[in-house]
């Protein structure tokens, strides 16, 4: 029998819920142009790769058949065709005019002008009836038409899978309202890299700091075969956070500073060759709420940025695509948003 857990609350002033990796924050780009994030976020540096995703383009599918089309053409979720690299523009267009001609649809690609910012993709899928789309490759899902005017219970369920696998979530949802489930609508899935999923307002996102510390401030954490002495070497405490036993290290050092202990930590490592771990963490808005993460049962953490609380939570199932659902009532009303993670055993 499955044990429930309330993880926390969340409230979405907005309407537009935004189901996501919240590893992967650091590429949201909010009212900007997806041009406007920097390749190094993605990993890469080579001059040339950079330019071709810098360049990329986004396609608009339409014509008569366009969400056949579409949907049949099985590249992307949705009713566009994002990030496209600039050198395999032409080679898709090719490829779904040959798609539409012989299955006898009337559709065409149209490049648009400039790149759809992630915020105006959340608000045209939830106007489309809520679905998934993606960021950089990775797939998210938003979902519209949620209650504006008060906090929502995000809920989890546990089950023992037995078999090795342990206790893990069988899905995380939000709770939208008490009426009775008659009918569930697949959203589509969201990729997790960063075994984390975040629920969140999709305005708020656009003030999201993943990186950037909100107070300047930075900790340095590290651990490891040789930690005890690295902190004999550095003069370095527990660092003291819940959660962390026997990690080491400084808290709340102006950025300056803690850029250079983790540097003078990473060059002692180099040289010597011993086994640790080094964690810089700048006091952003990911780092508030891994903090909590690290310190919780649940390993779920929430996050205000102004009156809007966001949530994230561990999988406990790692990294995956995971299926995401709106549960509905009698009338068609959205109950519940919920993420499934029991069929990451299929």
């Amino acid at each position: 029998m499955d044990e429930i857990f309330k993880l926390g609350e969340i409230n979405c002033p907005s309407g537009n819920l935004v189901v996501i990796d919240g590893g992967h924050l650091g590429l949201w780009s909010g009212e900007r142009s997806p041009a406007e994030i920097d390749p190094a976020s993605l990993g890469i540096d080579d001059p040339m790769m950079a330019a071709d995703v810098i360049d990329a383009v986004d396609f608009a599918v339409v014509g008569p058949d366009a969400a056949t089309a579409v949907r049949s053409f099985g590249r992307q979720p949705g009713a566009m065709l994002h990030d496209i690299p600039a050198s395999k523009a032409a080679e898709l267009g090719t490829t779904f005019a040959e798609h539409c001609r012989t299955a006898g649809l009337d559709a065409r690609l149209e490049a648009l002008p400039s790149r759809e910012p992630h915020a105006q993709r959340v608000r045209r899928t939830a106007d489309e009836g809520g679905g998934s789309f993606l960021v950089f490759g990775v797939p998210v899902v938003a979902v519209g038409g949620v209650p504006r005017d008060r906090h929502l219970p995000v809920l989890a369920s546990r089950v023992d899978f037995g078999d090795g696998v342990g206790s893990r979530w069988s899905q995380i949802s939000i709770r939208m309202s008490d009426a009775l489930v008659e009918s569930s609508v697949p959203l589509g899935d969201i990729g997790v890299d960063w075994a984390r999923v975040l629920f969140g307002d999709a305005d708020a996102l656009n003030a999201w700091q993943h990186d950037e510390p909100v107070d300047g401030l930075a900790d340095v954490a590290f651990w490891g075969a040789a930690a005890d002495e690295v902190a004999a070497t550095f003069a370095a405490p527990e660092l003291g956070e819940p959660g962390e036993e026997g990690v080491r290290g400084w808290t709340g050092l102006a950025l300056p500073e803690a850029i250079e202990k983790a540097r003078a930590l990473l060059r002692w490592k180099e040289e010597t060759g011993r086994r640790m771990a080094v964690d810089f963490r700048p006091h952003s808005h990911h780092w508030q709420v891994m903090r909590q993460i690290r310190a919780s049962e649940a390993e779920a953490g929430t996050v205000d940025i102004g009156d809007v609380r966001l949530l994230c939570a561990m999988t406990s199932w790692g990294d995956g695509y995971f299926p995401v659902s709106a549960d509905l009532d009698s009338s068609g009303a959205v109950v519940a948003v919920r993420v499934s993670f029991s069929d990451a055993l299929k």
